[in-house]
């Protein structure tokens, strides 16, 4: 997995380099000291993970990691600071951990473990409740550069944020829109569909798998698709009761 580095201090970029590196499956495929390098490296080199830090000169690593989020929202994102207070705000964002400075090398070799056993066995939760939607002709006008298109809203899976766009993703293709999550969000059926991140619109009976993503965070296995989306802890107690027999 490709880890980029975000620190003004050179010195910690060191420490997390050399930690990383002996780690294998993971390689560091770059290094920044403020944000606009880091996201210039990040939109060519499109590393899966990236640490960073909170308080540079240039930049808030709080307000860097909700644009890393709007470009790929799946990014794991891994806070290494020596500001414990801004904890809460790092999480609002979805990140990964939250590493405060000076922590220990074995804490760092915990993070790369739980993110190497990501896609190994997980506990998921069951879905066997159907939820049917039928209300005849129902879509979404669409408007793009090459014309208007019609959704029926019963073949879309997701909807999601992706390369600063919104992007919908039916049982056979895909539509980018300029619109915003909430603006569909407002148009389907809410007993269909389902915000389940700031990034993500499900369609809850396509749903097949739930498991963890991080402490606070879940994936969301969909049918008719290869793409999966991300679920939060509060949006999953919410799933578990919708589903609830």
């Amino acid at each position: 997995m490709k880890v980029l580095i975000v620190d003004d201090e050179k010195g910690m970029r060191l420490v997390i380099r050399k930690v990383v590196e002996k780690v294998q499956g993971f390689e560091v495929i770059g290094e920044a000291g403020e944000g606009e390098l880091a996201i210039s490296i990040f939109e060519e080199k499109r590393p899966e993970i990236v640490f960073l830090d909170v308080e540079m000169p240039d930049c808030n690593g709080i307000e860097l990691a909700k644009k890393i989020s709007d470009i790929n929202p799946k990014t794991i994102i891994i806070f290494a600071t020596a500001h414990s207070q801004y904890m809460s705000d790092a999480f609002q964002v979805y990140a990964f951990d939250y590493l405060v400075k000076p922590f220990k090398i074995e804490r760092l070799n915990q993070t790369l473990d739980r993110i190497k056993n990501l896609n190994g066995p997980s506990t998921s939760y069951g879905i066997d409740k159907i939820i049917k939607h039928e209300k005849g002709l129902e879509k979404l006008m669409i408007k793009s550069k090459e014309g208007v298109s019609f959704i029926d809203s019963k073949e879309i899976v997701l909807v999601q944020r992706e390369e600063n766009s919104t992007v919908i993703y039916t049982k056979s293709d895909n539509f980018i829109t300029s619109a915003t999550l909430s603006e569909i969000e407002e148009k389907l059926d809410k007993a269909q569909f389902f915000r389940s991140h700031k990034s993500y619109i499900i369609n809850l009976s396509l749903i097949s798998k739930i498991y963890p993503y991080g402490r606070w965070t879940y994936i969301v296995k969909l049918k008719d698709t290869d793409k999966d989306a991300l679920l939060t802890h509060e949006k999953y107690e919410d799933i578990k009761k919708i589903f609830s027999l």
